[in-house]
């Protein structure tokens, strides 16, 4: 899949400088001894309903960082490194619980034990935990504690079409990320406790692992579910793939229905039996996305008016950036993204959905194995053949977005990429077992828990003024006042609320084809 020299051409300076980003990172707070703590969601940090940069994710337990829409890597990296700092400082003030520097959780209680996320006694509040507790009942507590980092991007004229092409090509060329980036190749045994799985045991120190292991996290012991498995969503264009979604969101499923809506004492199971309760709900590696009006179903906001911008969601942390992600990683995902948008984008098929599901296992499991192949088109290819085939392809893109910005950053980050494919050794996925082993007795969470202690130092010790701490703490009380206003501008019941959020009717209309006769 090769792109032609004037589709490069069609990257302005001026377009490539519109090119906008923002990041989404989770986080497990765990205690010094490396299990999950337990405690609420710190009062410090702000309502996690309404706090624009600090909320949860499914976990009480689990933070969520959210920077704004930035025009460069740099002020994009600082804005979160500043939201770290703030909410390092804020767990420091109330007790010695640290950001869990893993993508794979910390030391994990029993499943019924892990705390939901909680947002307040307002109907949004609560469908939201609503929500959470429908999927511990689908797919279980611990699996949702697995966290990652979302790199939400766009660029000035991409039309739904051109979004959708891109993600093809992303979702083909995955493989290359999972292998670069991947960095959870090892995790603690009480994740899987009572699950069966195909990982190895490392020593007596409760650590299970893949030796060519990538990212367990977007392996089978992630993100999945049979439910889910039974959706061969088809990304060839904003139609299919409404389509697709509208069906998951309104045909029941029977292992949900026996679950019900309501336990017998009245509390919420889940908002809905169907096979997917809201959007959010189906796991990909990549979406496409468009900011929503307050109370809007985002797929209505997707039909109505189309893709403002792609959700990457593939990221693993990295436990060797203070922040979990750095800036040569994100120029490397600026360049691959414009190599999808660039790249001859066939339509999908369901072999080739079914050939890329079967990558991405392979490539979570076994990503560093020595002379492992992937099916491409129905044949084998080396997994280092085939991405140094992407990584030659994506050097003049590079040079081009240099020129558009100065310097030669996105080149070395490429050739950096290279470097790594070629010498599997020095892979962040291969780094953590090499510290695990040498530093810590072959234990994952002894290993995370000193990262995570590295990195809380490192934040702590960062310059800090006293106007950005009244900044936040202004903030934080903003949202607090936010939250109270939603709560007190309520008036439905919750279940009239629940019913009508959930209405297919919410989900807007397929746009009708130009020739296709109107209904009598």
């Amino acid at each position: 899949m090769t792109f032609p020299e004037q589709r490069l051409d069609a990257l302005t300076a001026d377009r490539l400088r519109g090119m906008r980003r923002g990041i989404e990172k989770e986080s497990l707070r765990a205690q010094p001894d490396g299990r999950l703590a337990l405690t609420p969601h710190p009062a410090a940090l702000g309502s996690a309903l309404t706090h624009p940069h600090i909320t949860t994710d499914y976990s009480e337990s689990q933070l969520e960082l959210i920077t704004g829409v930035h025009g460069s890597v740099e002020s994009c990296l600082a804005e979160l490194t500043e939201v770290h700092q703030y909410t390092v400082r804020s767990l420091r003030a109330q007790g010695d619980e640290m950001m869990w520097a893993s993508s794979m959780p910390c030391g994990l209680p029993p499943d019924e034990t892990i705390p939901i996320g909680r947002y307040g006694s307002s109907n949004v509040g609560r469908a939201k935990s609503v929500y959470r507790m429908g999927l511990a009942h689908r797919y279980g507590r611990r699996m949702q504690t697995i966290s990652g980092i979302h790199y939400n991007w766009s660029l000035p004229g991409v039309d739904n079409d051109g979004y959708f092409s891109l993600i093809r090509n992303f979702r083909r060329h995955a493989f290359l990320l999972l292998t670069l980036f991947g960095a959870s190749p090892a995790l603690c045994s009480t994740f899987v406790e009572g699950r069966e799985h195909e990982l190895q045991k490392l020593g007596d120190t409760g650590t299970l692992y893949m030796p060519h292991g990538t990212s367990l996290r977007m392996g089978r012991l992630g993100y999945q579910s049979e439910a889910q498995a039974t959706l061969a969503v088809s990304y060839n264009g904003l139609e299919g793939y409404a389509a697709s979604l509208h069906d998951a969101l309104t045909r029941p499923w029977p292992a949900y229905e026996a679950v019900g809506i309501r336990n017998p004492g009245g509390d919420y199971n889940q908002l809905a039996t169907t096979l997917l309760q809201i959007e959010n709900e189906f796991y990909g590696t990549i979406r496409p996305k468009r900011v929503i009006f307050p109370g809007e179903r985002p797929l209505h906001a997707l039909r109505e008016r189309g893709v403002e911008y792609i959700e990457v969601r593939l990221m693993d942390l990295n436990p060797f950036e203070p922040i979990g992600i750095g800036a040569a990683t994100l120029r490397f995902l600026d360049v691959f993204l414009l190599h999808c948008l660039l790249s001859d984008s066939p339509p999908d098929t369901p072999a080739e959905i079914r050939e890329l599901a079967h990558n991405q296992h392979l490539t979570a499991a076994r990503g560093r194995e020595p002379g492992l192949n992937l099916m491409r088109h129905g044949q084998s290819v080396p997994l280092v053949q085939w991405g140094a085939e992407l990584l030659d392809e994506l050097a003049p893109i590079a040079a081009r977005l240099d020129a558009a910005q100065g310097g030669n950053e996105h080149a070395l980050a490429v050739a950096l990429a290279k470097a790594h494919l070629q010498d599997p050794d020095k892979l962040p996925s291969a780094r953590v077992l090499q510290a695990m082993h040498k530093h810590h007795g072959d234990s994952f969470v002894a290993f995370a828990r000193a990262q995570s202690r590295v990195t809380h130092q490192h934040l702590a010790g960062l310059p800090w003024a006293s106007k950005l701490q009244a900044k936040y703490e202004a903030m934080a009380a903003q949202s607090w006042d936010d939250q109270r206003a939603i709560e007190a501008a309520d008036s439905l019941p919750f279940e009239i609320y629940r019913q009508e959020y959930i209405s297919a009717a919410r989900l807007g209309r397929p746009q009708m084809a130009a020739d296709a006769p109107l209904a009598a």
